[in-house]
């Protein structure tokens, strides 16, 4: 059993060596946040906003919404994707997906400044490969996105 298992790493290995990608998206989970954080639209925008120049990425346009009685969502839109996020105050709780695409910017180094700002006791992310492309013909992959790691 622990031969198959070696195999079937093995494999995966070499496939993914003739694999490239067009994106990284990473889809995290924060919690046990600071509430008044979460519930402050400002402090979001400027985080969010902050956390993209941060993983290197090339702000383009920003959109904010305050909910009644509270959470906020918002989108950072980046040369290289987008950024956005809802929150739920009443819970510690926030969503965020982090998808940029090249070379130039790391979205986990949001997740990391992300999860310091908003003083999560625990966090945890999804990372997806999109758009697959075989490396040896440069053609796109049809298939669907590939989760890289989850932590």
């Amino acid at each position: 059993m622990e031969k198959q298992r070696e195999l079937k790493v093995q494999a995966e290995l070499q496939e993914e060596q003739k694999t490239t990608y067009l994106g990284r998206h990473i889809l995290a989970e924060f919690f046990d946040c600071t509430p008044n954080i979460l519930n402050n639209l400002q402090l979001i925008e400027e985080l969010m906003m902050q956390a993209a120049i941060e993983c290197g990425a090339t702000v383009v346009q920003k959109c904010f919404h305050m909910f009644s009685p509270y959470g906020v969502s918002g989108v950072v839109i980046i040369a290289e994707s987008h950024l956005a996020i809802h929150t739920w105050p009443e819970l510690g709780y926030s969503a965020v997906d982090l998808f940029t695409c090249g070379e130039t910017c790391d979205p986990k180094v949001a997740y990391e400044y992300l999860k310091e700002k908003f003083g999560a006791s625990t966090a945890s992310y999804s990372e997806l490969k999109r758009g697959l492309i075989n490396s040896e013909n440069n053609e796109l992959i049809k298939i669907p996105f590939k989760i890289k790691s989850q932590i």
